[in-house]
């Protein structure tokens, strides 16, 4: 009895956490991060502010966990793309595909990047977390998967990937986060398919 009364104990710990970043999401969103309160986020999540503090510590705890959820939760899939066994015209291209699906089809999380652009002057450390999260493991496994495939002859895997990763962040920004679409607008496929072959076009010399 005593080992079922700590798994159901375990389970709503657990949905007092999911209730709490869902509501600290829908308010990150709407106020950004300096106009969201603790009071807020635990209005929003239907639990008391004692709850919200015992959970994450303060606000900041609180919208680290929050990135670090959406880590692992959209950008698993692709750290599980780029196995070092994946020939690389089909790895480089998913990971392209993956990442502007995953981030570009996705409102919130461009309303989220938006946010976390405005806010990164006052609050840096936002855009530290952020980066820390979510960006540095998908730039760490595609140096590692270049490094692992010398028949691509790139010298330095590190810039490189930081190329490929780059312009997929800058077709985001300039076409979803700043509305450059209607201005400058790029067809998604074709952005895939010159970064693929850029990528591709020391291979085999």
């Amino acid at each position: 009895m005593a080992r079922a009364k700590s798994s159901s104990v375990s389970e709503s710990a657990g949905e007092k956490v999911e209730q709490i970043l869902k509501g600290a999401m829908q308010e990150f969103l709407a106020h950004g991060y300096a106009g969201t309160s603790m009071d807020r986020v635990a209005a929003a999540a239907g639990v008391s502010k004692a709850t919200v503090y015992s959970h994450f510590g303060d606000k900041e705890g609180l919208f680290a966990a929050l990135v670090e959820g959406l880590a692992k939760k959209r950008f698993k899939i692709l750290l599980d793309i780029a196995s070092p066994a994946g020939e690389a015209k089909i790895v480089l291209r998913q990971l392209a595909e993956t990442l502007l699906n995953q981030v570009a089809e996705d409102a919130e999380h461009i309303t989220f990047m938006r946010m976390i652009i405005a806010e990164s002057g006052r609050f840096p450390n936002l855009a530290k977390i952020f980066i820390r999260h979510i960006t540095l493991p998908v730039l760490e496994k595609l140096i590692q998967y270049l490094a692992s495939h010398p028949e691509l002859n790139i010298p330095d895997p590190e810039a490189a990937a930081r190329i490929f990763l780059g312009s997929v962040v800058q077709f985001i920004i300039i076409q979803e986060i700043l509305h450059g679409k209607e201005i400058i607008p790029l067809d998604k496929e074709r952005m895939i398919d010159s970064l693929t072959h850029f990528m591709l076009s020391g291979a085999g010399k």
